[in-house]
């Protein structure tokens, strides 16, 4: 039985060294903020296709004429609004550093304020 034993292990340690690395990043939440002027862009008419956990897209926007640190934010190319110009600034220097971030919505709420409608959750990837 010891002989069969050293042959499992020795053929799991062989599996194990066969298996390719997998490399493995690191989310690190950086911002969680409403998103900014939602009400005049994109937001109403794909009001009823976005959901709670799609993937947004970040583009920056350093000409932008209103916040030399504009994060512009879209959902399947589509403009639905920005980064809130109080919060935008430590995003858009890592988007400047040529750094990884990701961003999601984390929550969609029907409200009367448009600043209550979508929560947009930011991530810089490691």
């Amino acid at each position: 039985m010891p002989s069969m034993r050293r042959e499992l292990i020795a053929l799991f340690c062989a599996a194990c060294l066969a298996l390719p690395a997998q490399a493995q990043s690191v989310k690190v939440l950086v911002q969680s903020s409403p998103l900014a002027g939602f009400q005049y862009h994109a937001g109403k008419e794909l009001w009823s296709e976005i959901k709670t956990g799609d993937a947004l897209a970040l583009v920056r926007e350093p000409d932008n004429p209103h916040d030399a640190n504009a994060v512009r934010v879209e959902w399947r190319g589509r403009k639905l609004g920005y980064l809130p110009r109080a919060e935008n600034r430590a995003v858009a220097a890592e988007m400047d550093r040529g750094g990884r971030v990701e961003a999601r919505i984390a929550r969609l709420m029907k409200h009367r304020s448009p600043w209550q409608r979508v929560q947009v959750e930011v991530y810089v990837v490691l």
